[in-house]
């Protein structure tokens, strides 16, 4: 059964909130992300294609509540709701992982993976399932990594084709130090800036472009105000499955293994999904009067970012940095 309901129903019948209790037959699994319940938000599709999946492969024992738009929390009190098993299940932004595990970082450096599927190979692989082991010392089990795709370049002055078409360009980033260390490397200007400030500081040239996934750029009108997307997929985006270990170790053993084949099931469709939706945004944003276009050469943008790959490399770990980057040549 999947149900959409309220916080205060979670609460009540939350399995994180009955301490030593068992189970009945039923197990209900309350599962919170940050952004809306919509049919083209890869977040949501994550939870929703989780559930369907879960009820396939053990139809009538789960019993999955959504909890989108923050109604648990942001992304980071929902991290440490997981850790300390008063939150069930989270739909969680890599960055905000890596703020409590390090080696998470590998995924958020610039122009590291050149596909996606290059991306799913890695994460699935053996490298994917040490990262997500080390967050069992945290107390959350990983379940798997969905994605929100690539994040590409938009901007009001020139097509970025090259690296050289970032110099001197004032570019919006997150208040992270990977991303501001990467246009710094390109020869852009970072500028940290909240999110909510974002859209009308591009309306006043306060700043000249920014860089989000494809939904986003959809999902929030920049086409109305943006004149070029380039496709430099600097980044790619994941988004992490995470369920306490708290939680899950409650269950049963037919119960995990119906879990996390849930998850893998779950994530292999929402990847679809996020493909075929981000093919059609792109059609509908050139539509909308956008210019898009592909770079040049990926490889010489992955060249100059050198310095942040040895800046980043002692936090997420010489040894696992050093082996992925093998994986992927």
């Amino acid at each position: 059964m999947i149900k959409f309901t309220n916080m205060l129903a979670a609460v009540a019948v939350s399995i994180s909130g009955m301490a030593g209790a068992t189970y009945a037959q039923d197990v209900t699994l309350k599962i919170g992300w940050t952004t809306a319940d919509s049919e083209s938000d890869p977040y949501a599709i994550t939870a929703h294609k989780f559930a369907e999946a879960l009820e396939e492969v053990s139809p009538g024992t789960f019993e999955v509540q959504f909890f989108p738009n923050n109604q648990l929390g942001d992304e980071k009190q929902m991290v440490e709701g997981l850790s300390f098993g008063t939150l069930d299940m989270g739909v969680i932004t890599n960055a905000v992982v890596a703020n409590l595990e390090p080696a998470f970082l590998l995924n958020d450096m610039p122009f590291l993976y050149s596909s996606s599927k290059q991306a799913h190979e890695l994460l699935d692989g053996e490298i994917g399932m040490e990262l997500m082991t080390k967050l069992e010392t945290r107390g959350i089990v990983g379940l798997g990594f969905a994605e929100s795709g690539f994040r590409n370049m938009l901007n009001n002055v020139r097509p970025v084709t090259t690296p050289e078409d970032i110099v001197g360009v004032k570019y919006r980033v997150m208040q992270n130090p990977v991303f501001v260390s990467m246009f710094q490397s390109l020869g852009g200007e970072a500028v940290p800036m909240a999110w909510g400030e974002v859209y009308t500081a591009v309306q006043q040239g306060t700043i000249d472009g920014l860089e989000i996934p494809i939904p986003v750029v959809k999902g929030n009108n920049f086409s109305d105000i943006v004149e070029y997307l380039s496709l430099t997929r600097h980044t790619y985006t994941t988004l992490e499955l995470l369920i306490s270990k708290r939680v899950f170790y409650k269950l049963d053993d037919d119960q995990q293994d119906a879990v996390r084949k849930a998850a893998t099931l779950a994530i292999e469709r929402q990847r679809e999904v996020v493909r075929q939706n981000t093919e059609n945004m792109i059609a509908s944003l050139k539509q909308e009067g956008m210019e898009v276009n592909e770079t040049e050469d990926p490889a010489a943008f992955r060249n100059l970012v050198g310095d942040v790959y040895e800046k980043f490399k002692p936090e997420i770990g010489a040894e696992l940095f050093d082996r992925a980057l093998n994986n992927l040549q």
